[in-house]
């Protein structure tokens, strides 16, 4: 079967896609593409297809780095190059997996031939083989952070350095960074959000003879993937000859001054941080120009540039919606009058591509259907559907045997009330898992990391990543005499090397247990219980936590969010949530249990930290039947018993107080904080840290909960 990458021209709709990936190929100084949209909607297919749209790239032949023959790098680890003719090959398209390890992606350097020999033996990473070319992150929100932040530095300073001990590789790094994601499964850090020059929303179209052609095509390319390439490569050689066109007259694009006007109120009407929203718009519109073949830019290159490069750029946190308000847009962009247009003749159009890009003809050649998704934008509120979340089921007709039924008024203990709007978030106090955990890179409870500060040594369990100098010397140094040592330099083994072991943070599974009954069902009192489970949201985001939300009301507990990376979605289930009923606390305590029971299968090495938000009051036992007070301390019990940590948030109110939020916190082995105690600049609160001792069983080790 041939390894013939889909069609970048017959990709279906997607034309924000198309274009904004042609626009980089045109100007690879735009900085690249961020792709945010549900699976299945050709994200990864139109981003592989545009490695075969780029020009070949002239190369020094045998250089590991891709210097180019004319201006090769001085520093080039395998220079110096002297100059002559070089090689052509075609621009890459290196894909970095989620998880891959430091080392592989900038590199690996020979530690035990560099402390004997003095040698810089170093195997270039990733890094190296994107030079020149493109560099797509599948996934991009899920990378671990230490990735992140080396993508940063080498994106910034077009260069990546390899440093192990005092021994430092410097290699150049200029690449098109793009990135695919699903928000549902989380955002991405603020950093890594900004240096990606545009971003581009995605769905599956909702029209039905787009998806027969989406169908259509895709099948066509499993069947046959040379024979239905070749049917497009009269396309493919079209898109090929206008990005080097374009290329061409790029250099020779006017940017006026009333252009930069534009740009410059555009992103400060917007309120974008920084200048370089600026600088993207500004070579986002060149390209723009380029690409419809002329050497001026007007306001329309202006305006799709802003609606590409601002939407992501003016998010405040991660509940805020992305986009950009396109009637506010047009009004400042017409606050600036067009500039006396000079007599630069319009170019016809390309036969066979639209304006951005793709084919006239969305049949394509031979009629065949499409790619691992396709389709344009859907239009808003075409139809119930969309008013439905993603992941959320339909809701079944109420005479429908597969609805649920649900209890009448009586049986709830009150009537369902409307939800209510959370108060503002506020910064909460550090809520941390105790012990020494050893899961996933992250902000919140202390873990054994790859980084961090160094705590001691060990020999090194398959190949050594971080060296602990003075460990290493130390174990060689009783054997020189033995080994003949006769120079200055020590005579290593690899026996001798030690592995540094560091101490960092990492990040957990933070489930939110919350009290939708109807003793929590007084509107103010609500926002506030609301707004303070939002701002333990945005702490989760910030911590880079996986978050899960269970609900009780009523006489049953419900799981709203299984746990998800995605603190955006939890936040909007929480907005959702509605009030009233009876309070089945106990039967959310076992909800909880079997929660995390389950996910501890998934994830054994991420630690849970649970945090339950009620008043205490428990006056129903749901489906389990009983005394609802002893059912809640038998549940709490359990739950203590696994060496969970826990916090509860005690949202009891009035000048008299019962303290069954207290009472639950004992039972519990966890720590009690009222809603004011969870600020962080709190007066309530100043001890910091509440500690408990909980006996683990499997471990027979005293644990201290947070």
């Amino acid at each position: 079967m041939s390894s013939a990458n889909f069609p970048f021209s017959a990709v279906v709709g997607q034309d924000d896609l198309r274009l904004a990936l042609l626009l980089n190929a045109v100007s690879p100084a735009v900085g690249g593409v961020l792709v945010r949209g549900e699976k299945g909607t050709a994200k990864s297919t139109a981003v592989r297809a545009l490695s075969a749209l780029l020009p070949q790239v002239d190369v020094v032949p045998g250089c590991r780095f891709s210097c180019a023959p004319a201006a090769p790098d001085p520093a080039c680890p395998d220079g110096p190059h002297e100059p002559g003719p070089g090689g052509a090959r075609p621009a890459r398209m290196v894909e970095l997996p989620v998880g891959a390890s430091e080392d592989r992606l900038v590199g690996a350097l020979d530690i035990e031939r560099a402390l004997a020999e003095g040698v810089k033996a170093f195997e270039p990473g990733l890094l190296a083989d994107a030079h020149r070319g493109i560099l797509y992150v599948d996934e991009v929100n899920l990378l671990h952070d230490h990735l992140v932040d080396v993508l940063l530095d080498a994106a910034a300073m077009g260069a990546s350095y390899v440093e192990r001990e005092g021994v430092s590789v410097r290699h150049a790094a200029r690449f098109l960074l793009v990135g695919t994601m699903n928000p549902e499964e989380g955002e991405l850090r603020p950093q890594l959000l900004d240096r990606f020059g545009l971003t581009v929303e995605v769905a599956a179209s909702r029209e039905p003879a787009q998806r027969v052609e989406v169908v259509r095509r895709r099948l066509a390319y499993e069947d046959d993937p040379a024979g239905f390439a070749a049917r497009w490569s009269g396309d493919e050689s079209e898109v090929r000859a206008r990005v080097v066109a374009a290329r061409a007259l790029l250099p020779q694009v006017r940017l006026g001054d009333t252009a930069l006007l534009r740009i410059a109120a555009a992103c400060a009407g917007f309120e974008v941080d920084g200048m370089r929203a600026d600088i993207v718009m500004a070579r986002t519109a060149t390209a723009l120009a380029a690409w419809a073949g002329r050497t001026v830019v007007l306001k329309e290159d202006v305006r799709q540039a802003a609606l590409l490069a601002l939407p992501h750029r003016r998010r405040r946190n991660p509940f805020d919606a992305p986009g950009l308000d396109e009637g506010k847009l047009d009004e400042i962009l017409d606050q600036f009058p067009d500039e006396e247009p000079e007599n630069d003749p319009e170019p016809e159009p390309d036969p066979g591509t639209d304006p951005d890009g793709g084919p006239q003809n969305p049949q394509g050649p031979d009629g065949d259907g499409g790619p691992d998704g396709g389709g344009g934008v859907p239009p808003q509120g075409s139809g119930p559907q969309d008013a439905q979340s993603p992941g959320e089921p339909a809701e079944a007709p109420a005479d429908s045997p597969e609805a649920p039924r649900q209890p009448s008024a009586q049986e709830a203990g009150g009537p369902e009330q409307a939800a209510v709007r959370a108060a503002e978030p506020f910064r909460t106090k550090m809520l941390s898992v105790p012990g020494l955990g050893e899961g996933a890179a992250g902000r919140r409870s202390r873990a054994r990391t790859a980084h961090g500060r160094t705590t001691g040594a060990q020999r090194p369990r398959g190949q050594l990543t971080k060296l602990h100098l003075a460990a290493s010397v130390h174990a060689a140094a009783p054997h020189q005499k033995a080994r003949g040592r006769a120079g200055r330099g020590l005579v290593i083994r690899k026996d001798d090397l030690r592995q540094a072991v560091r101490e960092g943070r990492e990040g957990n599974l933070v489930l939110f247990v919350v009290d939708a009954s109807g003793s929590m069902a007084a509107r103010q009192r609500m926002s506030a219980v609301k707004g303070a489970v939002l701002s333990l949201l945005l702490d989760a985001y910030q911590r880079r936590d996986k978050v899960g939300l269970v609900t009780f009301r009523g006489a049953a507990a419900e799981l709203a969010l299984p746990p998800t990376s995605s603190v955006d979605a939890a936040a909007a289930r929480l907005e959702k949530l509605p009030t009233g009923g009876r309070t089945p606390l106990g039967a959310g305590l076992l909800k909880a249990h079997e929660v995390l029971r389950i996910e501890r299968l998934r994830d054994p090495s991420r630690r849970p930290l649970l945090v339950v938000v009620t008043d205490g009051r428990a006056t129903s036992a749901g489906a389990v039947g009983g005394d609802p007070r002893e059912l809640t301390a038998r549940s709490a019990r359990l739950l203590a018993a696994e060496g969970i940590a826990s916090v509860i948030v005690d949202c009891e109110s009035g000048p008299v107080r019962l303290g069954l939020a207290g009472a639950l916190a004992a039972d519990l082995g966890g720590a009690a904080v009222t809603l004011d105690g969870l600020r962080a600049d709190s007066l309530a609160g100043l001890v910091k840290d509440v500690r408990t001792a909980v006996t683990t069983p499997a471990s027979h080790t005293t644990r201290r909960a947070a």
